[in-house]
């Protein structure tokens, strides 16, 4: 103790030391001395020791004391003479000192306005950090063992430059900020209650709030990499394309039963048309029967009259799939053509003047992955192969519910679902081969190869309020007609399902 008062006397200014000072130094320099006394009766005894001095010193007409004058004559001789006095004292003196509270003494260095600027700059680096540091040493008389150079509290290292620097023992995520300010009043100085200002834990992972309108802009992803962004298609589609420009404007949509969907108040068939201003609509999963589909057709919208449909007979109420256009196809064709493939009412096949379109609803493999095999060994490579057959005249825009997760973007919790359907390795990989690298490109993923958007989400765990998704849903293009794609896109605030409609347009 007594070698640590030698060293803060011995590099410390005698001229740069105010009186009494209650803050703590906020510097980085020549060391700062802070000695506070423990005891109830030292601290209220070195208050009103000061709070007179302070007065002395305010005070215009009353006579300040000799003793006082000639120290201050002396340029801060008294702290000289304090130290001296404290060199001298034994260990014992000082500890009879202290619990006597005959003396106080605090002492505080006065920043320079250009070591205030330098610490500005340290102290912003220590709060990136979250470290709670402290710049001055304390001594306290609270009965702990101060013998043998031991501290319970603070530890002392001395740096090359001989500062002194004492970091609390535990690194902490909360600081406190002190500020004290003093008033005059009637040549008296009184001290205000100190404010006291918290700041919150300061955590490793911050934890964003998911937005409750468009939480689909928030990236959702159990293993995110570098570079990926949520799907937001305010800010990532391209301005609206010219009405100069020939274009054709496609939409997709797995509607999860489409008898329910035009049941639901909150959705309009009026209102999704007029905003999106599609050509054409390819729909899967309608659910219908045979029987249903006259009474839809008299409910579709003034200007769309062409509508195909096609549905399950092996059981009824499942799967189903539709068409409904403005522009009239030259030639309509429903399933593969192949018997043991089209009993589910799951593909639809129009052709345009550009190309070909087929709305297709790809078998789940359900429950125990039972259909994997007849998804991955018939049913994929018979859907690629007629797809490369109609190549052949035209080029093939294949869209709908495809049922796969290609890659692990495409999938808010890979790792947890490798044995699902829909995300298996076979399926992955059957979609691969039989699609991609047979020229089909998917027009989204190459739009968006570093975006997470998600086309469905599960209404078990509310998967759509907190964006934990799939993306099942695709426009998969012949590469000779890919590159007229001008935009390829999600539409997430498109509730009713739990899928979300998906578009394209093309210029032709």
């Amino acid at each position: 103790m007594i070698q640590a008062l030698k060293l803060g006397f011995r590099y410390s200014s005698p001229g740069c030391f105010s009186a009494v000072n209650f803050g703590r130094p906020k510097f980085k320099g020549p060391v700062c001395l802070y000695w506070a006394m423990a005891s109830r009766r030292l601290r209220s005894s070195l208050r009103a020791s000061s709070a007179g001095n302070l007065e002395e010193s305010t005070s215009v007409d009353a006579p300040k004391p000799q003793k006082n004058a000639s120290k201050a004559s002396r340029g801060g001789s008294g702290v000289l003479e304090e130290s001296e006095v404290i060199e001298k004292m034994t260990l014992q003196q000082m500890k009879s000192r202290l619990s006597t509270g005959e003396d106080s003494l605090v002492l505080q260095y006065q920043e320079t306005p250009e070591e205030k600027s330098a610490v500005c700059k340290t102290n912003s680096k220590r709060k990136a950090k979250g470290l709670s540091e402290s710049d001055h040493i304390q001594i306290t008389n609270d009965g702990s063992d101060i013998s043998g150079g031991k501290r319970k509290k603070t530890q002392v290292k001395e740096s090359p430059e001989e500062s002194v620097h004492v970091k609390s023992r535990k690194i902490a995520t909360e600081k406190e900020l002190i500020s004290q300010s003093t008033e005059i009043e009637g040549g008296r100085t009184k001290k205000k209650a100190s404010s006291k200002t918290t700041m919150c834990n300061i955590k490793a992972h911050v934890k964003v709030d998911l937005s409750e309108d468009e939480p689909w802009t928030v990236l959702t992803h159990k293993k995110p990499q570098k570079g990926w962004a949520a799907y937001d298609p305010k800010t990532m589609r391209p301005p609206p394309i010219t009405a100069d420009m020939p274009h054709v404007k496609l939409m997709s949509w797995n509607v999860n039963g489409l008898r329910a969907l035009l049941k639901l108040e909150s959705f309009s068939a009026l209102e999704l048309v007029q905003r999106e201003n599609f050509d054409v609509l390819c729909l899967q999963e309608t659910k219908l029967q045979e029987k249903d589909v006259h009474s839809i057709r008299q409910t579709l919208l003034e200007g769309y009259d062409n509508s195909y449909w096609t549905c399950s007979v092996s059981k009824l109420g499942y799967s189903g799939t539709a068409i409904i256009s403005r522009i009239k196809p030259h030639s309509v064709r429903y399933g593969l053509g192949i018997s043991d493939h089209d009993s589910e009412g799951r593909l639809v096949t129009v052709e345009f003047d550009n190309f070909y379109l087929l709305c297709g609803y790809v078998p789940n493999s359900g429950d125990g992955l039972r259909r994997l095999s007849y998804r991955i060994t018939q049913w994929d490579p018979s859907l690629s192969n007629y797809m490369k057959d109609l190549e052949q005249s035209k080029p093939v825009i294949l869209t709908g519910d495809l049922n796969c997760a290609h890659q692990e973007i495409d999938i808010w919790n890979p790792a947890g679902n490798r044995r699902s359907a829909g995300f298996t390795d076979e399926e992955r990989q059957s979609f691969q081969t039989n699609f991609l690298d047979r020229g089909f490109v998917d027009t989204f993923r190459k739009q968006h190869p570093d975006v997470v958007g998600y086309t469905y989400w599960g209404y078990r765990h509310g998967g759509r309020k907190t964006n934990k998704g799939w993306r099942l849903d695709y426009f998969l293009a012949s590469e000779s007609i890919a590159k007229q794609v001008y935009d390829s896109y999600i539409l997430p605030d498109v509730a009713g399902s739990d899928h979300s409609p998906i578009g394209l347009i093309l210029k032709l």
